[in-house]
């Protein structure tokens, strides 16, 4: 593992959070990263969610089935976007999500990817608790908080998953 590369190689899935608040510099720092992320002829066709409301949180855990953890979560931050404004709005957000996680681990947050874009039931969940639009997708949802866990950081690096000038 190049030590370089530490902070990616530390972001890992944490699901677990203290009570303690994230404050509102880390969430525009975490927000300023997600729009740092490449789009599409640079459409940035993404939209973004902020709950810290504790019903609001709480109502987000019980609409996804695997979002338990956003009931205990600091910050739940739904990545959206705009079809109409870019064809590549999946890749898009998705970059902008692996931003977002990436910096939580940077500031000492952590963070997990909850998967929503691909299962309509899951999109239209998340869209009825926060008000999302029907023209609007939902890529994911990212939980956020002080870590009460602790996990190495890790490679999964699989070199036969490479190939080399072709397949």
């Amino acid at each position: 593992m190049d030590p370089r590369l530490h902070i990616i190689f530390s972001r890992r899935s944490i699901r677990a959070y203290t009570d303690q608040p994230v404050s509102e510099a880390d969430i525009q720092s975490l927000l300023e990263a997600g729009m740092a992320a490449p789009s599409a002829s640079n459409r940035q066709p993404w939209h973004f969610v902020v709950v810290t409301d504790r019903k609001l949180l709480q109502e987000l855990a019980e609409s996804h089935p695997f979002g338990k953890m956003l009931a205990h979560a600091a910050v739940a931050i739904a990545v959206c976007g705009d079809p109409g404004i870019s064809d590549w709005w999946v890749q898009d957000c998705s970059a902008a999500t692996e931003n977002i996680l990436i910096a939580a681990a940077a500031l000492g947050l952590g963070g997990v990817w909850l998967g929503c874009h691909g299962r309509p039931e899951r999109e239209q969940a998340i869209r009825d608790v926060l008000g999302i639009p029907s023209h609007i997708g939902v890529l994911s949802v990212l939980s956020i908080g002080h870590p009460a866990e602790r996990k190495e950081p890790r490679t999964q690096y699989n070199p036969s998953r490479v190939h080399r000038d072709r397949w």
